[in-house]
């Protein structure tokens, strides 16, 4: 099965779950994403990358005159939908399909953003470009993702973690990895916020549906982890843990 195959299979089978997911569901970056679009006066087209169940797609919505919802799993698409009509957000559209290839004609948005899925991408350096060239002059980004960690002993140990929760994770990337492939891009980048986001473990792998051998990998790794990586992702007896997190803006160069 190839990657992009396996992404569609992981999160078509638990689309719902994300739907319902309070740490998809909630925080201080939706309400972000809602007043950031707020100030744009009902005028912005917007392309929401990776949209999962709809989460920022849902904040941003109301206030703008269109958003596109992109994924490249058809069931999350259709969870989208039809939790879209059961809020009565009409400016919602949605398109199937992965990040690397966008199809839509140049120019066509004035904003693209993406919460919570480019570490699933397979080359965002490619899907970055294609931003790039979907985005009007000027167009802006805010991207918002699960942070890689400057200490590699640290990073190795919640990448290794990832990937045993989800086979289809590639990367969480660090903060100067995201600004080098932005300006790679074509684009002008900061970073504006960083946070942590507490996860509960039992919560966190039956979302994704870790299998059992997986889920006790999990609990080894973290149990076996050295003093300092569990005092770093605060790590509890359930193996409850905090991941880091980040707001990524950008401008498109003219």
């Amino acid at each position: 099965m190839k990657h992009h195959d396996q992404v569609a299979d992981a999160f078509g089978s638990t689309a719902a779950a994300y739907l319902t997911s309070a740490v998809h569901a909630s925080g201080a970056d939706l309400e972000n994403l809602s007043a950031t679009f707020e100030a744009t006066c009902g005028n912005a087209r917007v392309l929401d990358m990776g949209c999962g169940a709809g989460h920022a797609s849902f904040a941003i919505a109301p206030h703008v005159r269109e958003i596109v919802v992109y994924d490249i799993a058809p069931q999350m698409l259709a969870t989208v939908e039809a939790a879209a009509r059961e809020r009565g957000l009409t400016t919602i559209r949605t398109r199937l399909g992965a990040a690397e290839t966008l199809p839509f004609e140049d120019a066509s948005f004035d904003w693209a953003v993406s919460r919570m899925s480019a570490h699933h991408w397979r080359d965002v350096s490619s899907a970055l470009k294609e931003v790039c060239r979907v985005l009007k002059p000027g167009g802006r980004l805010k991207f918002i993702d699960i942070a890689g960690i400057d200490d590699p002993l640290y990073d190795t140990h919640i990448q290794a973690i990832e990937i045993l929760r989800d086979a289809s994770h590639i990367r969480d990337y660090r903060a100067d990895e995201w600004i080098a492939m932005l300006d790679a891009a074509g684009f002008d980048a900061q970073i504006t916020q960083r946070w942590r986001i507490p996860l509960e473990f039992e919560a966190w792998v039956t979302r994704m549906r870790t299998p059992s051998e997986r889920v006790t990998a999990i609990r080894s790794m973290w149990s076996g982890a050295p003093d300092e990586v569990r005092q770093y992702f605060a790590v509890k007896d359930d193996c409850s843990f905090e991941l880091d997190a980040l707001m990524i803006e950008a401008k498109r160069r003219d």
